[in-house]
């Protein structure tokens, strides 16, 4: 590649409403569209509580965002963030875990658009099962590349497609809710018992039954951040509000789905509901008699994740571009076209890892414990660099800047640490350990880790809190009731989980670097 090109910058060409419709439509994504069998066989009738806890953790996690996007808007800032506040070590973890999630997102996102329109088609999908045909996985793929076009060649195209995809995710959702809550039976709240599963079924729902999956639209936006216009203004106000949004739609499509299954479906219990009703909504219709919302959600259901992969698309390009940018990935993805703006090396990373994820794994679900874990992880660190920036960068202009940290900033990371755990020993012990061998690997390849800014013994030295947190959330989940030995008691592990996150929460932000460390401006006014 020419050296011009290694010179390339972002451009900021994204509006407010431009950052609205990327948040509210990675959020809207293939999550409403399966998660809700899947949520109230596993909570029941308090199914809706799930989503209601789920977002007011996402809202916290949010306002922790909006602070750091408004001050600090920098493309794949997700990875970016715990760089500046603690150093490169960090920045590599992060960016390892946050890749797995955004580039396997965009699989299970074309592969819920296969599934859904394999109602209609049925050769895309294996007779009696989610698996995809030859046909179905080529579908896909083509699918991946459609999107691998539009995110190369201009941002303004992502863009302007997006806003037209989002248009229709936010109409069809609002409107079957407004339909189903027409066939609302309230005797469905209390049928075999308001939780049935008890509380340990809503915290399960949370994290393995695709509520947080849904939820986690934010850093698409963050992603962008450096791409905005007036970024400390419009970064903020899209966060909190593309969440606030969401929040509300998700928990009205809960309440409407319970509240319009027919007694009969119940009679079993709730377990079978994710059975009966696969594709929940578009199968709900059909057994209503609502043939024409049954057609309508199926259009949206190719529709909305698509989009989604569209958007998770063009943020794992700009993760591979923060993560190059950090120093620990290959300097290559780094380089930015100079008249599109766009890192693309970094989109043809992200295109073939996300072929990649759609070749072992048949059906949406496979993947939602492992990527909603991640996802989490990669979230819960902002509430620490936030606190390691308000002690080493205190001058740094705060647009937006959020009251009450000192009490939203461990409760964020409480709450996200429980729904770490909620996934369970299967999970958890794949991801956290995989992040320990990461970390190990780091400390055997020292000599090729970047150390010209922050010594490679301050990088460690900053980073052992993190290291404390994974082994001791990996001992409470093999030990906890969620999917480990049972010895610890329920609200036993869930009150140590709670000790070792303030732990963690006030060692991490007291041992950020000495100095915040911020890269050069990166972008065309």
């Amino acid at each position: 590649m020419a050296a011009g090109e290694q010179n390339g910058k972002l451009k900021r060409q994204l509006t407010l409403s431009d950052l609205i419709f990327v948040g509210f439509g990675a959020i809207f994504g293939s999550g409403w569209l399966f998660a809700a069998s899947t949520v109230a066989s596993q909570a029941g009738p308090a199914g809706w509580i799930s989503w209601l806890v789920g977002g007011i953790a996402v809202i916290l996690l949010g306002l922790v965002y909006a602070e750091l996007g408004g001050a600090i808007p920098r493309a794949g800032g997700i990875v970016r963030y715990p760089v500046y506040s603690h150093g490169p070590l960090l920045g590599y973890l992060m960016g390892f875990a946050t890749l797995i999630a955004y580039s396997s997102l965009c699989s299970i996102e074309v592969e819920a658009a296969r599934q859904y329109a394999s109602s209609w088609w049925p050769a895309l999908s294996q007779p009696h099962s989610q698996s995809p045909t030859l046909l179905g996985w080529w579908m896909q793929v083509a699918l991946l590349f459609v999107f691998f076009l539009l995110n190369y060649w201009s941002v303004r195209t992502f863009a302007k497609t997006n806003t037209v995809m989002t248009i229709l995710k936010f109409v069809v959702p609002t409107l079957t809710f407004i339909v189903l809550l027409c066939y609302l039976r309230p005797t469905n709240f209390t049928m075999h018992g308001f939780a049935p599963f008890g509380v340990s079924g809503v915290e399960t729902a949370i994290s393995a039954g695709g509520v947080m999956f849904a939820y986690l639209g934010l850093q698409p936006i963050v992603s962008v951040a450096s791409e905005a216009k007036r970024p400390q203004k419009t970064v903020p106000l899209a966060l909190i509000l593309s969440v606030l949004l969401s929040a509300v739609v998700y928990v009205l499509l809960q309440v409407s789905f319970i509240g319009a299954i027919p007694a009969d479906k119940l009679a079993h219990g709730w377990a079978p509901i994710v059975h009966e009703f696969q594709l929940p909504f578009h199968d709900l219709a059909v057994t209503l008699g609502i043939g024409w919302l049954a057609v309508l959600i199926v259009l949206d259901a190719i529709v909305s994740p698509s989009g989604s992969a569209n958007i998770f698309m063009n943020s794992s390009s700009r993760i591979v571009y923060g993560w190059a940018k950090n120093g620990t990935l290959f300097k290559v993805f780094a380089r930015i076209h100079p008249e599109s703006g766009i890192p693309r090396p970094a989109v043809w990373l992200s295109f073939l890892l996300s072929i990649f994820w759609t070749l072992p794994f048949p059906s949406w679900g496979t993947l939602i414990g492992v990527v909603s874990d991640a996802l989490v992880l990669t979230y819960a660190l902002a509430p620490i660099s936030a606190y390691a920036f308000r002690r080493n960068a205190p001058d740094l202009p705060r647009p937006f800047r959020l009251p009450g940290m000192a009490v939203i900033g461990p409760v964020a990371f409480i709450i996200a640490s429980l729904i770490v755990y909620w996934t369970g020993w299967q999970v958890d012990s794949w991801l956290l350990g995989s992040q320990l061998v990461m970390f190990v690997i780091y400390l055997l390849a020292r000599r090729f880790v970047p150390t010209d800014k922050v010594p490679f013994a301050e990088q460690v030295r900053c980073s052992w809190w993190l290291v404390f947190y994974y082994a001791a959330i990996l001992v409470v989940s093999k030990f906890g009731s969620f999917g480990g030995t049972g010895a610890l008691s329920a609200y036993w592990d869930h009150l140590l989980v709670a000790v070792i996150a303030v732990i963690t929460y006030y060692w991490g932000g007291h041992t950020g670097l000495s100095r915040a460390m911020f890269d050069e401006d990166e972008v065309e006014g």
